[in-house]
């Protein structure tokens, strides 16, 4: 039997995982099973188990879908401006759940929703598995370097308070972010323009806006 091409094996591993995120998004994670996805995919049982060793593994590929989306635009904000405010990162992030669909890490248009519901699935279960976990850490600190970059080059610019700690003031930023995503998915908060805006207001009374207004 002729190997199949690197193209072709790509195609195959993407359907599988296409197939598991709507599978995750509308049944749930424990209640989905490998044979399940298979057959979502249109593939044979044995199929998913040559690209992933189980469903863990699925499912942490498409929570990282999940949060490039929200993160990338932050990391591109930092490497491009020296300015920005702690409401400048949280808008940057959250403008990408503004539409319907997103862009997972091989190009392919995903479903914003699916890819949120999957990831807040994808918490309970870093509490329950150390290796996703210890994944999960790893990226979520990367993440938050970048942002604490991001608010000591503000400070150096005025647009962030001198008095804000970096590390702690990224804390704050990742965790409106995580909460952002929990009301999405769960309570059906959708507004992320109104959300942006009112995260300006609050912060600007608060003070931790200077500059941008």
């Amino acid at each position: 039997m002729p190997r199949i091409s690197a193209e072709r094996r790509a195609a195959n591993r993407s359907q599988i995982v296409a197939a598991a995120r709507r599978c995750f998004s509308r049944d749930g994670f424990h209640q989905t099973s490998m044979p399940d996805i298979a057959a979502e995919a249109g593939v044979s049982v044995g199929a998913p188990y040559r690209y992933f060793a189980g469903k863990e593994e699925i499912i942490l590929e498409i929570a990282g879908d999940a949060f490039r989306m929200m993160f990338d635009p932050v990391e591109r904000l930092v490497d491009v401006a020296g300015d920005v405010t702690v409401a400048d990162l949280v808008a940057a992030a959250v403008d990408p759940m503004s539409g319907d669909l997103a862009v997972d890490e091989t190009g392919q248009a995903v479903p914003v929703d699916e890819l949120l519901r999957c990831a807040v699935q994808a918490w309970g279960e870093l509490l329950r598995h150390q290796g996703l976990r210890q994944q999960a850490g790893a990226g979520f600190e990367r993440v938050r370097e970048r942002i604490a970059e991001a608010l000591r080059n503000g400070q150096r610019a005025g647009s962030v308070p001198p008095e804000l700690d970096p590390d702690r003031g990224a804390r704050v930023v990742m965790a409106l972010l995580h909460g952002f995503v929990l009301q999405y998915t769960a309570f059906g908060l959708d507004d992320t323009a109104g959300f942006t805006h009112d995260v300006r207001v609050i912060l600007s009374d608060a003070g931790l806006i200077r500059g941008h207004g």
